[in-house]
């Protein structure tokens, strides 16, 4: 499966320092959603996580105090709970894991990805410089060399 660039754009998003990333969760909206909320909820169904740590962070957001209905965004719930309303009530219903671990550990798993690449980059343009100077040391054409014969050019 070919991996588009802006896939992965949420992810950057959510990697950043942890002043940035509670800024990110305390920000969110779920009901009128900007590009910070679908980055959130795009990464938490994706990775099936919940929060930072796990669920539980959602209770110190905005969002979550206005709603006052206990309730945790959607895209907490577990796929395989068909009757999830994402309610702190039905925990089972959510996903444990925080996002932060989840999020560090793909990202890691795409650099060692990028890195492998740059190294076989790296090998074929030493492979070719080293064919090159083989090249280049083997083929010595006599017509271009000079001729010197008795301390004079021929």
């Amino acid at each position: 499966m070919a991996l588009k660039v802006h896939q992965w754009g949420p992810l950057l998003l959510l990697s950043k320092s942890v002043a940035a990333r509670l800024k990110v969760y305390k920000t969110y909206n779920g009901t009128n959603p900007d590009a910070a909320s679908q980055a959130i909820d795009y990464v938490q169904r994706q990775l099936h996580c919940c929060g930072i740590h796990n669920y539980s962070d959602w209770e110190s957001t905005d969002w979550f105090k206005e709603t006052k209905n206990q309730s945790i965004p959607l895209s907490c719930c577990r796929e395989t709970a068909s009757s999830c309303n994402s309610s702190l009530a039905h925990p089972s219903d959510l996903y444990a894991e925080g996002c932060e671990a989840l999020v560090v550990k793909k990202l890691q798993e795409i650099m060692m990805h990028v890195i492998w690449a740059a190294l076989a980059f790296a090998a074929i343009q030493l492979l070719g410089m080293l064919c090159a100077c083989i090249v280049l040391c083997r083929s010595r054409d006599p017509a271009y060399e000079l001729l010197i014969t008795g301390g004079t050019y021929a």
